[in-house]
């Protein structure tokens, strides 16, 4: 199992221990409080998630060991949570590992295929397009 597949496995157990959805924004509100956010310079139209109805950043970085780290923001806290989820199983990682993530998948296989609201569903497929788009150019 590869090592974005623990870490969705570790998110999986964190809200399993929730029943009730809107326990589950609350710890996405928790979640995104532990986001550092990005600089107001990097909040720019280049580093924007289009198809996110909040506004929403990501910035890619690629380090001297061919692995990358994310950097996200948003100006609604549960979106920031579900990028600062991104974040969390993606940085470190190679190419060849985040682009083998279909991300369609990853809300259902993190408990939260039924919690999170279509719009913000969309919005999230959009961040991990732009995140698997960043690596293919």
């Amino acid at each position: 199992m590869s090592d974005i597949r623990n870490k969705m496995e570790e998110l999986k157990n964190e809200f399993s221990i929730f029943d009730d959805p809107r326990e589950k924004y609350i710890y996405l509100v928790d979640i995104a409080k532990k986001s550092p956010g990005v600089n107001p310079a990097d909040q720019n139209d280049n580093n924007k998630v289009y198809g996110c109805t909040s506004q929403a950043w990501i910035l890619c970085e690629e380090g001297s060991d061919k692995t990358y780290n994310f950097h996200t923001d948003s100006d609604a806290m549960i979106v920031k949570g579900l990028l600062f989820i991104l974040q969390r199983l993606f940085n470190g990682h190679n190419k060849k590992e985040i682009l083998s993530i279909n991300g369609d998948n990853i809300l259902k296989e993190i408990g939260l295929g039924d919690s999170i609201s279509s719009q913000r569903t969309n919005g999230f497929g959009a961040a991990i397009h732009k995140i698997q788009n960043e690596l293919v150019v």
